[in-house]
């Protein structure tokens, strides 16, 4: 799939970059680091204008999860059980709606690129939970410039060998996240074990 979305990329540039994205951020299986690390490469080659790559992406993706924030607030319920029918998406959910409980703007920030595959759930748990529209679009927007901003400088910068950088990010992005979500089990857990200490 990757080598095709190289060849629209190649053919129709910007806005190909745009709608993956967008739908990306409505949970459509696209591998959109790599259509991003793609964007930059071409800037690097001319092919794009690199200003033009970022904002593309940065619009779509803030309008992506704007859609899927308004779609849990004014549809979330239906919308919500109509997902939770399907046992692995339903795992997407009950994890999407811990982070916003729990971590609330944070969470969406770092949905958009450090969990990004939970980002999409995310979005659609905030807009149900009622979380304030300036909030999320303020955490969102700061998220979405870091996944951005580092997916498409990469691509700029080591464009030449894209194919290798495209494998290796997909294994480094694997890495990050499980390394996260470690460090978060490994906290929480030293907070359990402070606060029996503390309680005996």
């Amino acid at each position: 799939m990757t080598e095709v979305l190289f060849g629209f990329l190649a053919s129709y540039g910007l806005p190909i970059i745009a709608l993956a994205a967008y739908f990306s951020c409505l949970a459509v299986p696209i591998p959109t680091f790599a259509v991003m690390l793609a964007g930059g490469a071409f800037a690097a080659s001319s092919d794009l204008v690199l200003w033009q790559v970022f904002c593309t992406a940065y619009v779509a993706a803030i309008l992506g999860d704007q859609t899927g924030f308004h779609i849990g607030r004014w549809a979330g319920p239906p919308v919500i059980a109509a997902i939770e029918r399907n046992p692995k998406r339903a795992v997407h959910i009950a994890r999407a709606q811990s982070a916003v409980a729990q971590w609330g703007g944070i969470g969406v920030f770092f949905s958009t690129w450090l969990f990004a595959a939970l980002g999409p759930w995310v979005n659609l748990m905030a807009g149900a939970a009622r979380m304030s529209w300036l909030r999320f679009t303020a955490w969102d927007a700061a998220g979405e410039a870091v996944w951005v901003t580092v997916y498409v400088s990469l691509g700029y910068l080591f464009g030449s060998r894209l194919g290798e950088l495209t494998d290796l990010v997909s294994d480094w992005s694997g890495f990050i996240t499980f390394s996260a979500i470690s460090a978060g089990l490994g906290v929480f857990l030293l907070r359990k074990v402070f606060n029996r200490m503390k309680s005996a």
